[in-house]
């Protein structure tokens, strides 16, 4: 086949068992398939896919583009649109084909951001790993590295901690957020968040007002891949309470899977502040969760930790978490910002 010919369109439901068959290919460790790279299977995860899920869980806000050549797919491209944000996120983006998979996954590319403009969509999101020509495949097409995660991974048979009791919470000063958290969450972010980075996320006050499975902030690379019927936010009270009395040392965010996923730890704190009891709690609400659950399939816990968070890794670590990956993390701004108008002196 050659990347030359053939065309972009978007997916059809008689598409649906050759973009199962592709997404299975596109995971094989071979030099003629290509993938974003993220961790998907292999020993630490044992058989589970994180790429096949998603393809059997789209939602209404998801777009799939196929290369077509004479009727054959080889290669597709899917998107989760955030409609409340007006942000994109590449989730898959595959092709086989040992000299045109490259090719046939940046004329994907290319249509995709000539929809996203047509669309209005204000900034597109991927994360990837940096291998099989990913990051350069997207720098040529206006994305912009600007940062890294870590994936770190809690086997299944990793020792449940208990479910945390309420005197033990309020020991530690940690309950369920509310919609009035959301100041003290977006300044926390802030705090533990590098400016640049945060300027590019652009996470403003009332993206933290929300709660359940549409609370998909803070971004990570794992958000748009684990779907969950509910995500739960608790937050650690600062000590002192800070100047206004609603600071906060901390977050975790947990999604419990009800599917074959993994469960999801999210945990966010001051630079000063320490980790370790947010981090026991989110694993005992987990084990609590699951345990009620009917879900009867055990995939282990999966944790994103951006690179400037250290040292929160080493102690997730310590709670028996393992590094699996490594992703880069990109964006590209489809919309071009104005800046503020203003009276400039006059030249005479």
């Amino acid at each position: 086949m050659s990347g030359r010919g053939g065309k972009v369109r978007a997916a059809r439901i008689t598409d649906l068992a050759a973009l199962g068959e592709l997404s299975r290919l596109s995971q094989r460790d071979a030099p003629d398939a290509r993938s974003l790279g993220l961790p998907v299977a292999g020993p630490p995860i044992g058989v589970f896919s994180l790429f096949r899920f998603p393809l059997g869980a789209f939602t209404p806000h998801d777009l799939i583009y196929v290369f077509d050549e004479d009727g054959h797919v080889g290669g597709l491209l899917r998107v989760e649109r955030d409609p409340g944000r007006d942000e994109w996120t590449i989730v898959e983006l595959d092709a086989v084909g040992a000299g045109d998979a490259g090719d046939i996954r940046f004329r994907l590319v290319q249509h995709l951001l000539r929809d996203a403009a047509r669309r209005g969509a204000a900034r597109l999101h991927v994360a990837c790993a940096d291998e099989g020509g990913n990051v350069p495949l997207l720098m040529q097409a206006g994305f912009a590295r600007y940062g890294e995660e870590l994936i770190l991974f809690r086997p299944p048979d990793a020792p449940r901690l208990p479910a945390p009791s309420d005197a033990r919470a309020r020991a530690e000063r940690i309950r369920s957020a509310t919609p009035a958290d959301a100041v003290a969450l977006f300044r926390l972010h802030r705090a533990a968040t590098p400016a640049p980075v945060a300027r590019l996320e652009m996470l403003a006050i009332g993206d933290w007002a929300v709660s359940g499975s549409a609370c998909r902030v803070p971004r990570s690379s794992l958000t748009p891949i684990l779907r969950f019927a509910a995500v739960e936010i608790f937050v650690q009270d600062a000590v002192d309470g800070g100047p206004d009395g609603t600071q906060l040392d901390g977050f975790v965010q947990v999604g419990v899977a009800e599917e074959d996923q993994p469960h999801y730890l999210r945990v966010c704190t001051r630079p000063e502040a320490d980790p370790g009891a947010l981090i026991r709690f989110g694993l005992g609400i987990i084990a609590e969760r699951a345990a009620k659950s009917r879900h009867s399939h055990e995939h282990g816990v999966m944790a994103p930790v951006r690179t400037y968070e250290s040292p929160l890794d080493h102690r997730l670590e310590e709670a028996g978490f393992t590094e699996v990956a490594t992703v880069t993390l990109l964006v590209k701004e489809t919309l071009i910002r104005v800046a503020d108008p203003a009276l400039v002196p006059a030249i005479g």
